[in-house]
């Protein structure tokens, strides 16, 4: 149940990185995603382009290669979890920190990464605990 949770958690995260990354990729102005380039003036950023390159590969490329090493248990997985939980929640302080701004979609997300980052640490104490008893 709690794998299943984590890929669903991950498959989010993924598509929405994906998409808003891909987006900004493709329209480094924002206007395509109603983002203004004036959020970017505390940011060495200048357009989004790069911050989508960045968003579309670490948030978006590796929570699905994340969750297919879940879906098929690869040895690490629970260590992916946990990691791409505190990836998603430094992605978005450092974005809070460059645009200046709160959005709800900064909670969900925030909520999203510290499930990730509980679940890889239960699946993680889970699977020695199993592991012991054999």
């Amino acid at each position: 149940m709690l794998r299943a949770i984590s890929i669903l958690l991950l498959l989010f995260n993924g598509i929405g990185a994906i998409y808003g990354g891909w987006l900004f990729m493709i329209d480094p102005s924002g206007v395509k995603i109603g983002m203004s380039l004036s959020y970017l003036q505390h940011s060495p950023f200048t357009n989004y382009f790069i911050p989508g390159i960045i968003l579309f590969i670490v948030n978006g490329l590796s929570s699905f290669l994340i969750a297919m090493f879940v879906l098929f248990k690869w040895k690490y997985y629970t260590r992916l979890i946990t990691l791409q939980g505190i990836v998603l929640i430094i992605w978005l302080i450092v974005q809070i920190m460059m645009i200046d701004l709160v959005y709800f979609l900064h909670f969900i997300m925030g909520v999203v990464g510290i499930i990730l980052t509980v679940l890889g640490i239960v699946l993680s104490k889970k699977n020695k605990q199993l592991i012991t008893k054999n």
